[in-house]
C-alpha cells in the first residue's frame, strides 16, 4: 500500500541498519517501505518469495538504498540465525530489530496437537526470541540500538479461535520487558508495539466480513481504518532517537478499540 500523506523524516533513522522479520507483505511490507523511505539500510526475512520480489521492484529507484531480501523459513531458527548474519555481513551490525512476522491461523482448542502448538509456537514467539538473540551481540559492539516486538490486541480483547496465537502473542509483553531490563544498561531499548485491526490483504480476504466491520464501527474511537502505515508509523518512532528514553512499554495502535 502507497503512503497517501507526508509523515516525519526522522534524522538519526537514516543509515540506520534494520532487519525485519515478515517484511514481504502485509504490515512487514508497510515497515520495509517506511524504514527504507528514512534512509535506513533494510534486509528483511521472509518466506514469500512473489511477495518479497514484488516490493523491491515497487522500491526500486524509489529510496536512497534498496532493501536487502533474504529468503527465509523463518519458523527454521538455524536459517533465521544465517539471514540475519548474512545480512549483517554486508549491511552492518544491526542497531534496530522489528519482530514482524506471525501466523494468527484460526484454529479449535481442541484440535490442536503438540506439532501444531509447536508449529506455530515457532513463527509467533520463538523466531522474535531467535532473532532478539541473534542481533543482540551487534548491538552490544554499536552501542546500542531498538528491538520492537509486535504484539496483537486478539488476545486483549478476548478473541476466540486461535489460542495458540493468543498464547504467543500474549507472552511478547514478558520478552519485551525481560530484555529491556537485562540490556538497558547497554543502550538497548526494547518495546512492545502492538497493532489492533490493520486492514491489510490478507484479514481483508479472510476475516474482515460484515460482522467484522460492526464491530470496528462499534469500538473504534476513531473514525476510519487501521492500515500498515499507521503501525509503520509508530515502529519509526520507536525506533528513532526521538523514544531514546522508551524502553519495556506497550504501544497500542487500535483505534481506541481496547
Amino acid at each position: 500500500m502507497e503512503f497517501a500523506r507526508e509523515f516525519t523524516q526522522y534524522p538519526s533513522l537514516a543509515q540506520a541498519r534494520v532487519f525485519i522479520t515478515g517484511g514481504g507483505s502485509g504490515i512487514g511490507a508497510d515497515i520495509v517501505r517506511a524504514f527504507a523511505r528514512q534512509g535506513a539500510h533494510v534486509a528483511f526475512a521472509d518466506r514469500d518469495l512473489a511477495a518479497s520480489r514484488a516490493l523491491l521492484a515497487a522500491l526500486e529507484g524509489q529510496v536512497a538504498h534498496q532493501p536487502l531480501f533474504v529468503p527465509c523459513d523463518l519458523s527454521d531458527v538455524e536459517a533465521l540465525r544465517d539471514a540475519i548474519a548474512g545480512a549483517a555481513a554486508r549491511l552492518g551490525d544491526f542497531t534496530v530489530l522489528v519482530n514482524n512476522a506471525a501466523n494468527d491461523e484460526r484454529h479449535d482448542f481442541l484440535d490442536v496437537t503438540p506439532e501444531y502448538f509447536d508449529g506455530k509456537l515457532a513463527i509467533n514467539l520463538k523466531a522474535h526470541f531467535f532473532a532478539a538473540q541473534a542481533v543482540m551481540p551487534g548491538m552490544l559492539h554499536a552501542g546500542g540500538g531498538a528491538i520492537i516486538n509486535l504484539g496483537s490486541t486478539g488476545w486483549k480483547n478476548k478473541v476466540a479461535g486461535y489460542p495458540v496465537y493468543a498464547t504467543c502473542k500474549s507472552a511478547t509483553t514478558g520478552l519485551t520487558r525481560s530484555l529491556a531490563r537485562e540490556f538497558g544498561k547497554h543502550k538497548i531499548r526494547v518495546n512492545t508495539l502492538t497493532p489492533g485491526w490493520v486492514m491489510t490483504p490478507r484479514q481483508l480476504e479472510k476475516w474482515v466480513d460484515a460482522d467484522g466491520e460492526r464491530a470496528m464501527a462499534e469500538n473504534h474511537c476513531l473514525p476510519g481504518r487501521i492500515v500498515g502505515e499507521d503501525i509503520a508509523n509508530m515502529a519509526l518512532f520507536l525506533a528513532s532517537q526521538d523514544s531514546r528514553m522508551i524502553t519495556a512499554q506497550e504501544f497500542i495502535v487500535d483505534a481506541g478499540w481496547t
